[in-house]
């Protein structure tokens, strides 16, 4: 009787561990989604790839850059058309993502080569943006940005 006792607690904790692996599996796994689908967003700006801002930034979407300006969604993809926002270059030098349930928190540092209303910007941003998972997919609604010395 001990020993099926002892197998029963071995192989209940065998099964904990088994699924706690599973769990910090599929998080990082999300995590790994999440930040992709930034640094897609960062090539995005680049390569003036509007489908694809489109389908990634959400309707609702407040865009805060770091001189405190504020877009929304059609005003920010339309200054990039109309020229007064030119991505040349956007480098995430650091990506931490944290997932709560169907949100999804960015917090990094970016560098950016951009050239904003005619005066160019070789700089670097400590930024944070908030993703929500849609049935559109994963949609960012919230990005701030503070440029750093």
């Amino acid at each position: 009787m001990k020993n099926i006792s002892r197998f029963t607690l071995i192989g209940a904790i065998l099964l904990l561990w088994v699924f706690k692996s599973y769990v910090a599996l599929s998080q990082t796994s999300k995590e790994t989604l999440v930040a992709d689908i930034e640094k897609k967003r960062f090539a995005a700006l680049v390569s003036k790839d509007y489908a694809y801002l489109n389908q990634v930034m959400g309707e609702d979407i407040i865009y805060c850059h770091s001189n405190g300006l504020i877009d929304t969604k059609a005003s920010f993809i339309q200054s990039i058309k109309d020229g007064k926002l030119v991505y040349n270059e956007m480098t995430a030098d650091e990506l931490k993502v944290r997932i709560y349930d169907k949100t999804a928190i960015i917090t990094g540092v970016c560098a950016a080569k951009v050239v904003s209303n005619g005066q160019q910007l070789n700089t670097r941003f400590r930024f944070t943006d908030v993703y929500i998972k849609r049935k559109e997919g994963w949609q960012m609604v919230t990005w701030q940005s503070l440029r750093l010395p």
